[in-house]
């Protein structure tokens, strides 16, 4: 006896086929790309690179003052330093890939990067004019750390990574505030060395 209703119509449809391989690769393809336009991702890997090398070289430097002011003059210049390279890479990366650091996840970045730097000022000159320099590598890298991490949100994840280990770096620096420029080689050196390279392997200079 002929089946009659929808259980005859389920059974004479056909099974669904996979996707063919192109059309998988396509469809990954549109979602990687999706999630680039929704990511700052012109982080400067070389700038990285070039902001760790002169950090081992100021915190060479500063360990060797014999007085305070002297000391944080080596750090506000490899501050105007550090600075100065991570604008211009920046800017450079942002340039050959289309991202505009003004508007998108660019200025989202910027706008969650700043205002712990901006901290990171006002605490300077209120540690340095109480006596507390020592604080000032562990504060430094706690809240350069803060600004990493939260402007991460709206990077890739390698970032948020390096904040949460520049956070701890300070942490440890705050505890420990007699090593303070070894913590500033390890974090502002090594990490910003080996995240460089990690961003250039993975997202380009």
């Amino acid at each position: 006896m002929p089946e009659h209703g929808p259980h005859r119509r389920r059974r004479l449809r056909p099974p669904a086929r996979p996707l063919p391989h192109a059309a998988l690769e396509d469809i990954r393809f549109i979602r990687e790309t999706m999630e680039r336009s929704a990511s700052f991702t012109a982080v400067p890997g070389w700038g990285g690179v070039a902001m760790g090398a002169t950090a081992l070289v100021a915190s060479w430097l500063a360990a060797r003052q014999q007085v305070p002011s002297s000391w944080l003059a080596v750090w506000l210049g490899e501050a105007v330093l550090g600075t100065s390279i991570a604008l211009v890479t920046t800017q450079r990366k942002a340039q050959r890939a289309g991202a505009p650091l003004t508007s998108g996840p660019g200025s989202n970045f910027a706008r969650t990067f700043l205002p712990p730097l901006l901290a990171g000022a006002v605490l300077t000159a209120a540690l340095y004019f109480a006596g507390r320099a020592r604080l000032l590598p562990g504060t430094w890298l706690l809240l350069y750390g803060t600004g990493v991490l939260t402007g991460g949100a709206f990077s890739v994840a390698i970032v948020r990574v390096m904040g949460a280990l520049f956070m701890l770096a300070g942490t440890a620096a705050l505890l420990l505030p007699a090593w303070g420029d070894a913590f500033m080689a390890l974090g502002f050196g090594g990490l910003h060395i080996l995240f460089g390279i990690l961003i250039v392997r993975r997202y380009g200079g």
